[in-house]
């Protein structure tokens, strides 16, 4: 909740508070220890929740949350500076330049202004960023670092979410041609490595010479993260968000859950006191409920 006290507290204050837990001596002994690593998966956490408050339409949830996303990024532009790698000051700075300079419909001259937002305009201006910033790395010394045959796909994050990184790679390889052109062989592809997932997986159920069976763990991984690439893919074919989609699903698979939980909460009893038979007309009963 929004503090009414007068004496409000800034962005200049936070930064002091972000500095002087870091500073050695009278600093705090947990914060001294971290790293860009370590820090990484509560930045991580913390857009997260940033999201399921958006997603619950709690703005005093979000309120709170966005602090703690600011604050992630105040505590790693603080490591940078105490690195002289980069100042919080840099990365506002950069940020607002790249959006002034990717907006040229609002920012730009009058001509500019007059064109409006054209197709393709967007992609335009990140080839040049990238273009800009290859040349500013190699003038800066970092020639070495860059790949001598870059690939379309160099940029996109690996610390993504999978199920979203895997449509980013599918979208930028669809921009140079690399797509199916149509709904039906996705859907042919699905059904191809549900087969060969199914053949490993059973396969590995089926006792060799009369013993135990072997699981061939690492092919029925493989296998399986194969058809939840092309899961993806369907989901990008179909403009459909799928980590939204299974986040969706996780609620729904929650809420029935949580009826059969209170169901059998009225017999004093636990889905632990009942049978699959049972929980299975529940989960039934509470997705007719769902319907009507």
């Amino acid at each position: 909740m929004t503090n009414p006290d007068d004496n409000r507290k800034s962005l200049r204050d936070l930064l002091a508070v972000m500095a002087a837990l870091r500073t050695p001596g009278s600093g705090c002994p947990w914060d001294l220890e971290q790293t860009f690593e370590t820090i990484a998966p509560y930045t991580l956490e913390e857009a997260y929740e940033v999201a399921d408050a958006i997603v619950r339409g709690d703005l005093v949830d979000l309120e709170e949350e966005l602090g703690d996303l600011l604050l992630q990024v105040v505590y790693h532009a603080q490591i940078a500076e105490e690195a002289g790698a980069f100042t919080f000051e840099d990365v506002a700075d950069g940020i607002t330049r790249k959006m002034i300079r990717r907006h040229p419909h609002v920012f730009g001259s009058k001509e500019e202004r007059a064109a409006g937002a054209g197709p393709g305009f967007w992609a335009r201006i990140k080839v040049e960023e990238k273009a800009a910033k290859a040349a500013e790395r190699a003038a800066a010394g970092h020639a070495g670092e860059a790949v001598t045959n870059p690939s379309l796909l160099d940029d996109i994050p690996a610390a993504m979410p999978a199920l979203m990184r895997a449509v980013k790679l599918q979208e930028r390889a669809a921009k140079v041609g690399f797509d199916w052109p149509s709904l039906a062989p996705v859907f042919d592809k699905i059904r191809e490595e549900v087969t060969e997932l199914e053949e490993v997986a059973l396969r590995s159920d089926r006792p060799e010479g009369g013993g135990e069976a072997v699981a061939d763990k690492a092919r029925i991984e493989e296998e399986f993260g194969d058809l939840l690439f092309v899961m993806a893919n369907l989901a990008r074919h179909l403009r459909l968000d799928p980590e939204g989609a299974l986040r969706a699903a996780n609620d729904k698979f929650r809420r029935r859950f949580g009826y059969i939980e209170a169901r059998l909460g009225e017999q004093g009893r636990t889905p632990a006191d009942s049978d699959l038979q049972e929980m299975d007309a529940l989960w039934d009963e509470a997705k007719r409920s769902e319907q009507d």
